[in-house]
């Protein structure tokens, strides 16, 4: 027999430790994981030269836009982003122009992506107006749903428990997943007219109106809400050890929660912003270092889940501005996320293996993603190759995201991804895009 392709001398991670290998690809899957010469003969070998390979990493908290939004991204530079990153698997938000939240706008936002992106992505939904139309839109191939508590964004009124309740059983009945941002919008708002008030306009008022009670008494809610519906709810982008606190009980307690933590949020703290101003601006905001030591503790003890990026492009003059209610919230993530955790693990601040847990086979297990997130026969042939001692700067210039903006410009990290292959097809070879648009694929929850 003769595979599509051999890739030789590769150092995977495999059921949690590094081995010695070559990895056999035939029709996108991983057809044998053994040594060169038992490998079968190939139409292509490839030499990875002793580089790191990972499963293909998972970012499950993208903003890729496009649409009515393409101007700050659209499907190709965002998925070129994610390959550059090392980024093989994106999930999409649906806070989009339209929001994600019926059958028709999820079915018409996977066709306008078909032909455009270079990675696997998958789409989250907004709950509908009509929660009657829920089972529709998971048989439609939604990964899960988002629950945005700051602002009312799609048909479900935050403000209403019963409402919320009843989308809880919902996502219970039907083994899907909540996603949520959690903020409370009643106190957020508060803080918000009292600031406005006084005339504040500055950056220490969005640190106090997005205060860690606004995402404490959030997470509290939601978790009193599911207490007795045992929905799964996976809390994004989680900043605070009280909530933190809130969640790790709620897991010992068998409740099925999950727990999303941003690199933003462990490399910088507020008090950044003396430096970086309104550049770093995002929801929830970053916080103290006590809280980001939490955060660390928790990842290093398995606490955390999965690690998302963010991803939330957005023009530089949307960053920028002296009134901090007008600046738009997010950074682009997606090509930074990796070097920075790379560089942690160089400094013995994290492992290997807690990378490829966070990014790779948590994800896969949490979205039901059963294809990907591993490295074994069988399963798609997702992979991100790493040459773990390059150094470099980070150069936002050479971002292939629209977002050309970054507070880690100039950062020194050490390790790099350097190739990626999404399906068995190399699609970014030393930062280069080699694929052609369209050779990711549409991604369904199992």
């Amino acid at each position: 027999m003769i595979v599509d392709s051999v890739l030789t001398n590769a150092k995977a991670y495999i059921d949690n430790e590094l081995k010695n290998c070559s990895i056999a690809i035939d029709n996108a899957k991983i057809f044998k994981v053994s040594t060169e010469t038992h490998m079968p003969k190939s139409d292509e070998k490839i030499n990875l030269k002793n580089f790191l390979v990972f499963p293909g990493l998972i970012d499950s908290h993208v903003h890729l836009r496009d649409e009515e939004k393409s101007y700050k991204e659209d499907f190709y530079t965002g998925t070129a982003a994610a390959a550059a990153g090392g980024f093989t698997t994106v999930l999409d938000m649906p806070n989009n122009r339209p929001t994600t939240l019926t059958v028709e706008l999820l079915r018409n936002r996977m066709n306008l992506a078909q032909n455009r992106i270079l990675v696997n992505v998958g789409f989250y939904s907004e709950f509908p107006n009509d929660l009657g139309e829920v089972p529709q839109i998971i048989r439609q191939g939604a990964v899960a749903f988002k629950l945005f508590m700051a602002h009312q964004i799609g048909g479900l009124n935050i403000d209403n428990d019963g409402l919320i309740k009843e989308a809880l059983m919902k996502i219970k009945d039907l083994d899907s997943i909540l996603a949520v941002h959690a903020e409370d919008k009643d106190l957020l708002m508060k803080n918000e007219q009292k600031l406005k008030n006084q005339n504040r306009a500055d950056l220490n008022a969005f640190f106090q109106a997005h205060s860690e009670e606004v995402e404490n008494i959030a997470i509290e809610r939601m978790l009193k809400l599911n207490k007795e519906i045992g929905a799964h709810i996976h809390f994004c982008h989680l900043t605070t050890k009280i909530g933190l606190d809130q969640i790790i009980e709620a897991k010992k307690s068998g409740l099925r929660i999950t727990c999303e933590v941003t690199p933003n949020h462990l490399f910088l703290t507020q008090n950044d912003s003396n430096y970086y101003g309104s550049l770093i601006i995002m929801m929830p905001p970053l916080r103290s270092k006590i809280n980001v030591a939490a955060l660390m503790k928790a990842i290093k003890s398995n606490q955390v889940d999965t690690l998302g990026s963010d991803h939330a492009p957005h023009t530089k003059k949307e960053k920028i501005g002296i009134n901090v209610w007008d600046v738009k919230v997010g950074l682009p993530g997606l090509e930074t996320t990796l070097p920075l955790l790379l560089t942690m693990v160089n400094e013995h601040q994290i492992s290997i293996g807690d990378i490829v847990r966070l990014l790779s086979e948590n994800p896969a297990k949490i979205f039901k993603l059963s294809n990907i997130g591993y490295i074994k026969k069988g399963k798609n042939a997702d992979l991100t190759v790493i040459d773990l001692k390059k150094k470099y700067k980070i150069d936002v210039s050479k971002f292939h995201s629209k977002a050309k903006f970054s507070p880690y410009n100039g950062w020194e990290v050490k390790g790099k991804p350097v190739k990626t292959f999404v399906n068995g097809s190399l699609i970014m070879d030393e930062q280069k895009i080699i694929a052609k648009m369209g050779s990711g694929s549409i991604l369904r929850r199992n």
